[in-house]
């Protein structure tokens, strides 16, 4: 079941409940037919948790001046004062709307039971006898849909907000009302405190096929129904809620029977999710004995290759699912309390980006559409970030936000996230590989990377001979230097995004802008080399290296970006290798596992990737819903792991740029043999990779004629396609089989 997961019993924490989204909604269903649970949830449901005053960027630029030049002096506690002395303020948590309830008197065992989740069509069932519930989220209609067969003689349906931590400043009003079709339940709440005059609705239109239907309680009671379905939405208000509207919008739905009315929500479900989940597989030959496990007992079994099978469908089922109006939060779209961790937000510095990272090669234009969603709906707080903090002209990204506001308000001495520039030209990077794959330009993304580079004109600081530039306050999230203080000079990071974003800028807008803008970039400061022989995370002399921390935000160079690489690069690949080998992972966190394997794979080291990979799968990081873990052994819910793996797994055997194809750069031990299909590249071709211990095969289907060179295990050339016309690639594998190496990294890159 390499498609799908399933379990023998229900889900008894929300964590293991298994997950279904459309971008919009998402639901955590339980699947236990005594106690039926489905948990909903909004990507914009986020609790104000501040004044609106305490949320606006703070007002620097007028001190912007003396503090560079204090820092430039060799102040390491200049950056400090650059401040409003604020407390740490986190953005507006996420959190959830309600469950449906739906409980029925306990009886004999029916059996047999199981519930499972079809990655391919996004629908989460749960069987028990002639008991079925079906759930979906159906991406046509923006609905979530459940279909209970044979509920039994008596059931109870109530929509209830009390989930773990819910606040207790919160007003609810519920109403029932029985319709033609069974009945209407609504539920309002509003927020308390900063949040007065705000909250959501939610309704669910009960169809009922046979029987009575009663109000009870705060729900509904069905007696003697052979099938119910379950119409839900949720609206997040402000001002005045409007049930009514949200009420006519899914009766407009119910048409016939239950059965009608299923199938034909499901058909045209199924006609965006299944489509988009298709376009892209991944089979590593796992023993048909393996893929019929369930997901529980896989997890038990780390070595094999029908877990990272398992793995590579359930996160991209699960990153297709979070990713619509916003694209995927630190917990995807889902959460079941009131308490998230890091606000269930979205994090810029690592978190998200990763998260996003398979998007473009993995052929999901609903991820990329969706954060440009995220990025073009906040242009006008990242402009006054750009302004309020440093009296420039364009945009700077926020490191976290909470998918509503864009502004900069979370930071602290510690974390001076404000003074982080180089977030725009990150979350820009699927958006322009994507006009790369497709060779289709953007004109409203092309006119942020103008944005862009106009705030890097504006910014960029004159700082040594010959006109050399610095940037200066600089932050590598989240370290801090020896010698220095936690805003420094020249983090190596922010020159990487700095460059990129003036060359990306100059590309897009030829003429005298561009002109400016590359000689710009050509006054940055090299990178810089330290006594290790690694690249060193500032790249102003002075600064040393803290190498035991999770972000390896100086390797930006090497991953996302390909600036630094060992085909052209080769000096600085030995360095940036050099530098990996030496990164500690603090407090294992499961992002700075995959961060590392990431690079690594770009460096050509799949020993590296294959350390970190056990590291993941048999620390505990994985729920039995697939969703994943922050830390170790099961703690902080959170969609880091679940989301990136696809991508880790794709780097391991496709890369590509506008003019370069690698195949097997970093393949894995424990997948000697296997088939990816459908992956996209930079250069505008579709690649379908067969491998084995002997060799392998592509098929590069090419939508626009391109040079590019080639590198497989056997070596490098040109190779030319034309559009429109197939291309086959064979080649060896001269290399003997490897066995997985667990033991210490040499300092050597194997190239």
């Amino acid at each position: 079941m390499n498609h799908g997961t399933w379990e023998p019993s229900p889900a008894a924490r929300w964590e293991d409940a298994f997950l279904a989204g459309n971008g919009h909604h998402g639901a955590l269903v339980y699947g236990d037919p005594a106690d039926d649970r489905v948990i909903v949830t909004h990507h914009l449901l986020v609790r104000p948790n501040n004044a609106p005053q305490d949320t606006r960027p703070p007002r620097l630029a007028d001190r912007l001046a003396a503090v560079q030049g204090r820092l430039l002096a060799g102040d390491p506690d200049a950056g400090d004062t650059f401040t409003d002395h604020r407390p740490l303020r986190w953005p507006r948590p996420f959190h959830p709307a309600f469950q449906t309830h739906l409980t029925a008197p306990s009886g004999p065992a029916r059996g047999p039971y199981q519930r499972a989740v079809d990655f391919t069509t996004g629908v989460v069932t749960a069987t028990d006898g002639p008991r079925r519930s079906d759930v979906f989220v159906s991406r046509a209609d923006d609905v979530v849909v459940q279909r209970i067969t044979a509920p039994g003689e008596r059931a109870e349906l109530c929509l209830d907000h009390r989930l773990p931590a819910a606040p207790a400043d919160l007003t609810v009003d519920r109403g029932t009302h029985l319709t033609p079709y069974g009945a209407l339940l609504t539920l309002r709440v509003g927020y308390g405190g900063h949040g007065a005059g705000s909250g959501y609705t939610g309704v669910t239109l009960a169809v009922v096929d046979g029987g009575t239907t009663a109000p009870h309680a705060a729900g509904v009671r069905f007696e003697g129904a052979r099938e119910l379905l379950l119409l839900t939405r949720v609206s997040p208000y402000e001002g005045r809620p409007d049930a009514d509207g949200t009420a006519a919008a899914l009766a407009a739905l119910a048409h016939g029977t239950v059965a009608a009315t299923h199938a034909r929500l499901l058909d045209r479900h199924l006609a965006r999710h299944r489509t988009a989940y298709r376009r892209v597989a991944l089979d590593l030959d796992a023993s048909a004995e393996e893929r019929a496990l369930p997901g529980s007992e896989l997890l038990r079994r780390p070595a094999g290759p029908a877990l990272l099978e398992r793995l590579f469908a359930a996160g991209r089922h699960h990153l297709l699912s979070s990713a619509g109006l916003l694209p995927p939060r630190l917990t995807g779209l889902w959460t079941g309390a009131w308490d998230t961790a890091w606000s269930g937000a979205f994090t810029h510095d690592a978190n998200l980006n990763l998260q996003t990272a398979s998007a473009v090669a993995a052929d999901l234009p609903e991820v990329t559409r969706a954060q440009r969603h995220l990025i073009l709906g906040r242009l006008d707080d990242w402009r006054d970030n750009a302004r309020e903090i440093f009296g420039a002209r364009g945009v700077v990204a926020p490191a976290h936000t909470d998918g509503v506001s864009g502004h900069a308000y979370h930071f602290s001495r510690e974390y001076p996230l404000h003074v982080w520039t180089a977030g725009a030209d990150w979350l820009l990077k699927p958006l322009v590989d994507h006009s790369e794959t497709h060779g289709v330009r953007d004109p409203e993304v092309t006119a942020v990377l103008a944005e862009v580079a106009d705030f890097y004109e504006d910014f960029l600081t004159a700082a040594g001979p010959g006109g050399r530039l610095a940037v200066v306050p600089s932050y590598s999230p989240e370290n801090r230097p020896v010698g220095g203080g936690w805003a420094a000079v020249d983090a190596t990071m922010d020159l990487t995004a700095a460059r990129h974003a003036l060359l990306t800028a100059a590309d897009h807008h030829p003429g005298p802008r561009a002109d400016r803008w590359r000689a710009l970039a050509g006054r940055l400061p090299p990178y810089r080399i330290n006594a290790d022989g690694a690249l060193a995370e500032w790249a102003a002399p002075g600064l040393g290296d803290r190498y035991d921390h999770r972000h390896l935000s100086h390797l930006y160079a090497v991953w996302p970006h390909e600036e630094i690489n060992p085909y052209d690069t080769p000096a600085l690949a030995r360095a940036a290798h050099r530098a990996l080998v030496l990164r500690g992972a603090e407090n294992a966190s499961a992002h700075g596992h995959l961060h590392q394997a990431l690079i690594a794979a770009r460096l050509r080291d799949p020993a590296r990737v294959d350390a970190a990979l056990h590291r993941l799968l048999t620390g505990g990081y994985f729920h039995v819903s697939l969703m994943s873990a922050h830390y170790p052994d099961l703690d902080v819910y959170n969609a880091d792991a679940a989301h990136t793996l696809p991508a880790l797994l794709i780097e391991t055997l496709v890369q590509s740029t506008p003019g370069r194809l690698v195949l097997l750069p970093a393949p894995l031990a424990a997948c000697p043999s296997g088939r990816l299909t459908g992956i996209h590249t930079r250069f505008g071709a579709t690649v379908d990779l067969h491998w084995s211990p002997g060799g392998g095969t592509a098929l590069v289907r090419p939508a626009r004629s391109v040079r590019i060179e080639l590198r497989t295990p056997e070596g490098a050339g040109p190779l030319e396609l034309r559009a429109g016309e197939e291309h086959t690639v064979k080649f060896g594998c001269p290399r003997p089989a490897r066995v997985p190496s667990l033991t210490p990294w040499t300092a050597d890159p194997p190239w």
